[in-house]
């Protein structure tokens, strides 16, 4: 019969397996990619085409904002920026690398893409500064 030191061997073995497993590979370079923020539309100048987003802490994400133009439309999520890793931003033919991001604004029509990994749970507002009585809120839920 196995002595207790053997088992515990065997099944320390078998978890430094699995947890390198899961290890492998860079997650950043395969972002799951999210439905696209839209803002503004036919409508509405003070639409969102999302208003929740749900998202786990260590899993890598893509995320399109675009700006219809019919408003100057500057996107702010400073509890959320503070809380994931920002890979880069990329916006017409610039790559931008930063440690962090206060404020995505839209002068015009356009778009940006975010890539990034959430590192930390929680509910995080996301709005259009100065038209959040108009309805441009939304929340980031991390868990």
């Amino acid at each position: 019969m196995p002595t207790r030191p053997i088992i515990s061997a065997v099944l320390a073995a078998g978890l430094l397996a699995s947890v390198q497993a899961l290890a492998e590979g860079d997650l950043t370079t395969r972002p799951t990619e999210l439905p696209a923020l839209v803002l503004g539309s036919e409508e509405s100048d003070y639409s969102m085409s999302q208003n929740r987003y749900e998202l786990e802490t260590g899993k890598a994400y893509k995320l399109e904002i675009i700006s219809t133009g019919r408003k100057e439309y500057a996107i702010r999520a400073p509890e959320f920026f503070a809380a994931i890793f920002l890979r880069k931003v990329e916006a017409g033919d610039m790559e931008i690398k930063a440690v962090s991001l206060t404020e995505l604004e839209f002068e015009q029509e356009g778009e940006a893409e975010l890539y990034f990994v959430p590192v930390k749970p929680g509910e995080f507002s996301f709005y259009s500064a100065g038209l959040e009585g108009k309805g441009m809120v939304g929340t980031f839920s991390v868990r």
